[in-house]
């Protein structure tokens, strides 16, 4: 893969790129109707791949912001054509690194000192290359280091990069400015929060220590006294990231095992911790033959406020739903139903929202789950029929919290790596079902 020796960091550069971009996908529409008009065929695959190329290139080279909404889509497989998920995919693990040249120049200008300072060996070829920055292996002593470097000038181009991509959203999934406004908030932040490496070191830390006693994950060690806020280091870990672990054949056994300690991860640190790791797209996972699996990157970490957390979770739990008058109390802390709805409204976004909790909870509902890709389609064929309600697709105000944003992107990428694995694992009736019940005194009215 092409080196990057520059990244484009200027307002107007990264626009300009964008606009061209643009233009090349209006070229090759062109091409698209002039072929179909001679020869008649309607290849609108090869369109497909041609935008999916294009819109990729320039994301992959402009970094940041830009590319992170290609990885965030790309986990999304009902949302875009094929063409786009499959290339979009590459920004998990693979966009163009900086050259070499450019790496060393960033760590100087990061920490003052040259990478040879600091460490016996420094390899300045990536490790991996994504969005905020790309991963180096080093050496001092025995020991392996993975360096994670940020790309220069990325924090400063966030909310630039929004407002660019802004229109695109609006075009793509017809949100209004209100809803915009509300979710783009909660995406710059946690955006911005990404490129404080020095924040991740903290969380990463935290969250590893918090977790320690859970079976089969294993997390780095972080070193302060090497990282700041634009150079992470941490222990080199191996593993196979989970496209290379399913290319080994490994058993269906040795497959929910890893399935098994990814879940118990996600359930402990999102109802004892009500903190997540929410960017569970399959570069930050590293899956090894004893069942084991290592999480990194704890850049994205959605802190989960109890309010919401005692206001959302119980729409998961059969008795609650059980229960209307419950029901349209939580349906309104959560800002999917407003007093000034009318009866119409209020109960076609009910029943619309009870169809789809319940669906997305089964696997809470019996002491085992098997992920499959059916059940991955359900969700999706659930999503486009909700999604033909009028209240849904244009609606009057912005509809649901922006807590749920990132919770539900979690619970879609974790559901996502289940059905990859066709695992079949101990889902089971957590602890944290009668905790919600009793706080609302459900278990006392059923």
């Amino acid at each position: 893969m092409d080196s990057q020796n520059n990244i484009t960091s200027s307002k107007i550069g990264r626009a300009a790129k964008l606009v061209g971009t643009g233009a090349k996908i209006g070229t090759n529409y062109l091409k698209y109707y002039a072929k179909k008009s001679i020869t008649g065929n309607d290849d609108r695959e090869m369109l497909h791949q041609d935008n999916a190329t294009d819109i990729y290139d320039s994301l992959s080279n402009l970094k940041g912001s830009a590319l992170k909404v290609a990885q965030m889509l790309s986990m999304d497989k009902n949302l875009l054509p094929r063409a786009y998920t499959d290339k979009f995919a590459m920004s998990q693990y693979s966009a163009p690194p900086m050259s070499g040249p450019l790496v060393i120049k960033t760590y100087k200008s990061a920490t003052g000192r040259y990478p040879t300072e600091d460490f016996d060996q420094f390899d300045a070829k990536s490790l991996a290359a994504a969005s905020i920055g790309q991963v180096h292996l080093a050496k001092k002593g025995d020991k392996e280091y993975a360096i994670k470097i940020q790309y220069p000038g990325i924090s400063d181009s966030i909310k630039s990069d929004l407002r660019l991509v802004k229109p695109v959203a609006n075009a793509m999934f017809g949100l209004s400015e209100k809803e915009m406004k509300k979710y783009f908030e909660e995406v710059e932040e946690k955006l911005i929060e990404e490129t404080q490496y020095d924040l991740e070191l903290q969380r990463g830390m935290q969250i590893a220590e918090a977790c320690a006693h859970l079976e089969h994950v294993y997390f780095p060690q972080y070193y302060p006294e090497f990282s700041n806020n634009k150079v992470l280091v941490m222990d080199y870990i191996r593993g196979k990231h989970l496209k290379e672990y399913l290319e080994t054949n490994p058993t269906q056994e040795q497959k929910n095992s890893v399935a098994q300690a990814l879940w118990n991860f996600y359930e402990f640190q999102l109802h004892e911790e009500k903190a997540i790791h929410a960017d569970p797209h399959p570069g930050n996972f590293l899956f090894d033959d004893n069942g084991n699996v290592g999480v990194i990157d704890f850049g994205c970490v959605k802190v989960v406020p109890e309010d919401f957390y005692v206001s959302y979770f119980p729409l998961l739990i059969e008795e609650v739903q059980a229960n209307k008058e419950l029901i349209e109390s939580l349906l309104r802390s959560i800002e999917i139903i407003f007093p000034g709805d009318s009866s119409a409204v209020e109960s076609e976004l009910t029943s619309a929202f009870l169809k789809m909790t319940t669906l997305l909870s089964r696997p809470f509902r019996s002491e085992t789950f098997h992920f499959t890709d059916s059940f991955l389609d359900e969700i999706y064929a659930m999503g486009e029929e909700i999604y033909k309600i009028p209240e849904v697709r244009r609606p009057t105000q912005p509809r649901g919290s922006k807590h749920a944003l990132y919770i539900n992107r979690t619970y879609f990428g974790i559901y996502s790596i289940m059905s990859d694995l066709n695992a079949e694992i101990k889902t089971g009736h957590g602890a944290w079902r009668e905790r919600l019940m009793e706080y609302h005194g459900v278990l006392e009215t059923t």
